[in-house]
């Protein structure tokens, strides 16, 4: 059994269309739970409607809908709600699956075996008329830390087994954190296994609402970091890694290690700066990105 976790909010031009998407599913052994976020359109409705088609015991309503919290922590509430089933998957409202996405990311997640797993894939980036088909940035797993440098995990491709979800709801997110960056970070922290599938499943809907969250090739991120500066980055890693620090839950030795050196670093002097950066997978991926990050990190 998969548990699609679907938050919704003002969702009502697209959300029709992801809702179709899951009816297309060849893996058809899921069911949907959903929370509002405090629309003020016809979403709650859409969702009504579909649950009457296909049954109440298959699409949930948390009880709590109706709560504004912010997309990062609607999700959250709803993996916490859905975690006692074998799988878990976040869905965007404005998104289209393709027929095998949850098939594959099943078959990717089994195969792994007995450990806490967090699957995610490329996407298809369409326009608004689900138009284009530009392939999303491949990206490949450096492991702990190079999580807390960059996210990898796209939301709407993330699939997760029941330990991994038992893990990421244990930890509390820090303030200001993505649900999907955060998964990927304690699962990749705690051992787990993370797959990136270099096959698209999703049709990824860039529209005025959703492009600052859009996937972009490295020069472009490269140019978009260096135009924000230092300050978010480094506040975002500072917190993550605190967060983890506090979690106090079971890391493998040489993770443990590594993040007692960059939280030491993130408060203290360059030479424990320079330290940090002499972790192996304390990296981003491209080379431009990571002389950015290195002097980032190094200057505070």
């Amino acid at each position: 059994m998969v548990t699609i976790l679907l938050s919704t909010f003002n969702g009502e031009a697209y959300l029709p269309e992801q809702l179709a998407s899951f009816l297309t599913q060849s893996f058809t052994d899921w069911r949907l739970l959903w929370r509002d976020d405090g629309s003020s359109d016809n979403s709650v409705a859409i969702m009504h409607r579909f649950a009457v088609s296909v049954g109440a015991e298959r699409c949930r309503e948390l009880t709590d809908s109706g709560t504004h919290y912010g997309a990062a922590a609607s999700f959250l509430r709803l993996l916490a709600a859905g975690s006692s089933t074998a799988m878990v998957a976040f869905a965007d409202q404005d998104d289209v699956w393709l027929p095998d996405k949850l098939s594959n990311a099943v078959r990717h997640v089994r195969a792994a075996g007995d450990v806490p797993v967090l699957y995610c894939a490329r996407q298809f980036l369409v326009d608004e008329q689900l138009r284009g088909h530009r392939l999303s940035v491949l990206h490949s797993d450096k492991g702990f830390p190079a999580c807390l440098t960059q996210n990898i995990a796209n939301g709407n491709t993330l699939v997760m087994n029941q330990q991994a979800a038992l893990l990421v709801t244990a930890a509390s997110a820090p303030e200001a954190s993505l649900h999907d960056w955060w998964s990927y970070i304690v699962i990749s922290a705690h051992g787990g296994r993370v797959i990136f599938d270099p096959e698209p499943q999703v049709l990824y809907r860039l529209h005025e609402k959703n492009m600052i969250g859009r996937a972009q090739p490295w020069p472009e991120r490269a140019m978009a970091a260096l135009r924000r500066g230092p300050h978010v980055f480094m506040t975002t890693m500072r917190r993550h890694a605190g967060a983890l620090k506090g979690a106090q839950l079971a890391m493998p030795p040489e993770a443990l290690a590594d993040l007692t050196k960059v939280d030491a670093a993130l408060s203290g002097g360059f030479s424990s700066r320079v330290g940090a950066l002499r972790c192996p997978r304390f990296r981003r991926e491209s080379w431009l990105e990571n002389i950015l990050f290195s002097y980032w990190f190094i200057k505070g």
